[in-house]
């Protein structure tokens, strides 16, 4: 039995039940609710905005830390504006609450920012009816963020305990060792010892091992990168150069226009779509987790060491089109983030949306559209592989294991919003 075929059959399964276990915790969009949506979806999108701009501003370079922190700060907002006190207005108290939260969270885990936020927070709270539903809001945004804060202490996703140091085993074939053109230190090797927000344990999931390297899909998938992932490739096209450069940037970035896609798009209320962004980097935080986890425990080589040091015609000259992280090849990273991504939007909003536009910071100019959340992560199977970085099959068990990861975290949502006191 393929194992992969096993685990693509089985998410299938647990996909299905991700829907049915989103569609339950978020209610139904009523005209009441529609009305509410229009009214108030401002102060989501200025805080999703705020967010945004904070982490990009004063965020670390540890993708995860600020996966943590986006996780972090919606949490507490999705925790503080699930229940609304007897007699406050709805509106008022979740806008109010919403804003607090996220406010405190942020100003907690970058106070440089603390100016920028604080002048955020007046201009949210400005707009909203002062009364008790206001000053009720803003206090159980506070709480929560307090909460979730001393929750998360310690967690081991701080970029010290991420980038933990790796000692690399003796050279061999297959195994990974560091690679041109800066021959970098491992990253990303504390990830594996990090706290999960949901996961059991970070190699719940793990995923099986690779090809082996005298195997015909290995020969298959080195002869694919050799041709299409080299710099002087030329069997490339120039479309798929311009996506092997498009999806070069980090995930965290490129995905952050989609998610603000969706947020805006969904038909439901202020608490789902504080949920949705919630949900999204849990599932992330906890992908990047057992990505890592999979990468130490299988330590596969990345192509460009097997290209030209393997015994498969080795190539001494052979460079790929992008530099390659400076971690283990299997699975693929950016495709365990597709994958999560994927299936979270999809649970929240459909498979298919109207069509966007999404540009990336390393391929300046251009602008992709994208009318399914799919399309992203079939464009990202298939970047890595003409940037020179991954073989076909870290990819495509990349993705699988990126949908495994959210769709558990979507089927345990309700532990979430139960910690709430």
């Amino acid at each position: 039995m393929n194992p992969l075929r096993t685990r693509r059959s089985a998410l299938k399964t647990l996909g299905s039940a991700a829907l049915l276990s989103a569609s339950a915790t978020a209610p139904l969009a009523t005209p009441a609710v529609a009305d509410e949506r229009r009214t108030h979806l401002s102060v989501a999108l200025d805080w999703y905005d705020t967010t945004a701009a904070t982490i990009a501003a004063a965020g670390v370079a540890t993708q995860i830390t600020n996966s943590r922190t986006w996780a972090i700060s919606w949490l507490a907002a999705a925790r503080a504006t699930r229940q609304v006190p007897p007699c406050a207005d709805r509106s008022t108290f979740q806008d109010a609450a919403l804003a607090s939260a996220v406010h405190d969270c942020l100003v907690a885990l970058i106070p440089s920012r603390t100016q920028e936020l604080d002048a955020a927070l007046r201009s949210t709270l400005d707009r909203v009816p002062d009364g008790p539903a206001k000053a009720k809001g803003i206090a159980a945004g506070a709480r929560q963020a307090r909460l979730i804060l001393a929750s998360r202490e310690g967690d081991g996703l701080d970029p010290t305990s991420v980038n933990a140091p790796f000692t690399v085993p003796p050279a061999a074939p297959g195994v990974w060792r560091p690679t041109p053109p800066d021959y970098a230190p491992a990253i990303q090797y504390g990830n594996r010892i990090a706290r999960p927000f949901l996961l059991n344990t970070p190699d719940q999931y793990r995923v099986p091992a690779p090809p082996a390297l005298d195997s015909a899909r290995y020969r298959a998938d080195l002869a694919e990168v050799r041709a299409y992932g080299a710099a002087d490739s030329t069997v490339r096209s120039k479309r798929q150069t311009e996506t092997a450069t498009f999806w070069y940037s980090t995930s965290l970035t490129l995905y952050t226009e989609p998610l603000r896609v969706a947020l805006v798009r969904m038909p439901q209320s202020t608490v789902a779509q504080a949920r949705l962004v919630a949900l999204f980097h849990v599932a992330l935080v906890d992908t990047q987790i057992a990505t890592s986890d999979s990468k130490y425990a299988h330590l596969r080589w990345r192509p460009v060491t097997a290209i030209r040091t393997g015994a498969i015609d080795p190539d001494p000259q052979w460079t790929p089109l992008h530099t390659a992280p400076a971690h283990p090849e299997y699975p693929s990273g950016h495709n365990t983030y597709a994958g999560a991504a994927e299936l979270v939007l999809r649970a929240f909003t459909g498979p298919r949306t109207a069509p966007f536009a999404l540009t990336s910071p390393t391929a300046p100019g251009v602008t992709r559209t994208y009318t399914a959340w799919s399309q992203l992560s079939q464009d990202n199977l298939v970047a890595r592989v003409y940037s020179g970085i991954h073989t076909r099959s870290a990819d495509e068990v990349g993705l699988v294991l990126g949908k495994q990861v959210a769709a558990h975290t979507l089927r345990n949502a309700a532990r979430l919003w139960l910690s709430q006191p």
